[in-house]
């Protein structure tokens, strides 16, 4: 195991940076985030102690810091590293009670949270899957809420999911985030998700993406090369078309191409 380091600051709504790295040796003193942690492990184990209490973190489930809290980090197992994937989340993104009950219970094991934050991982890969990544991030939210007992109940709210639907139609071939929508429509971006994603039984990410692919279809169709399709449909080029293209409908771009 070689020690390394790479971080960098999506422009994604409510993630301030990620931080991947692996560490054969180091040891963290305690110090503390300004910004809400999420820890996946991806090698190895980590032990720390948060508000002078111990934990452990390992690859079966997520680690949550909550912010200003005291915390330090060294591997679990003599003479082994760890590898570790790092989210660091704006300090509004959980309520005002969150703080102090993520102290208390920091470990979620729970295989739907970890799912989400692998998948987010994965997204924010790409610079140009914005919302998708968003919508991760919202996913979160709600699987940690859950944990520490204050996931708010959710509600039908059909006027609402119509109105998200039209703005969506009104801006499918731009470049624009949930948290836009939100503040647009007077609703916090989980909110929007929920009421969407009852009333079509879809997210809003996915609805877009689905609505961009079927006008590359038919721009195809109409003989406009792939290159040119993806960016009369809404796509950031022809790789990023061809990727949801392929997922959708089991071919790629060129089999509707003249």
């Amino acid at each position: 195991m070689v020690d390394s380091v790479r971080a960098w600051h999506p422009a994604v709504p409510s993630v301030r940076e990620v931080l991947h790295a692996t560490f054969e040796q180091h040891a963290y003193p305690a110090h503390t985030h300004d910004d809400w942690t999420v820890l996946l492990i991806d090698d190895g184990a980590v032990a720390y102690d948060l508000d002078r209490a111990a934990h452990h973190a390992t690859p079966a489930s997520i680690t949550l810091l909550p912010p200003g809290v005291p915390h330090d980090g060294r591997s679990a197992i003599d003479g082994k590293g760890f590898r570790k994937r790092v989210l660091y989340l704006e300090p509004d993104w959980l309520p005002a009670p969150a703080p102090d009950a993520a102290a208390t219970r920091p470990t979620i094991i729970s295989p739907g949270s970890i799912t989400a934050v692998r998948h987010l991982h994965a997204v924010l890969r790409s610079p140009v899957e914005v919302m998708a990544a968003e919508h991760q991030v919202l996913v979160l939210r709600q699987h940690v809420l859950t944990h520490l007992g204050t996931a708010s109940t959710s509600r039908r709210d059909t006027p609402l999911a119509r109105r998200l639907r039209e703005l969506l139609d009104d801006r499918l071939l731009e470049t624009f985030t949930l948290a836009e929508a939100a503040r647009q429509l007077g609703a916090h971006p989980s909110h929007l998700v929920r009421v969407f994603s009852q009333s079509y039984g879809i997210a809003p990410h996915r609805y877009v993406t689905g609505r961009r692919v079927d006008r590359a279809r038919r721009l195809l169709l109409g003989g406009l090369p792939p290159a040119e399709a993806a960016v009369h449909a809404g796509f950031h080029d022809q790789a990023h078309l061809t990727r949801h293209f392929r997922r959708i409908l089991g071919t790629t771009p060129g089999v509707f191409a003249p």
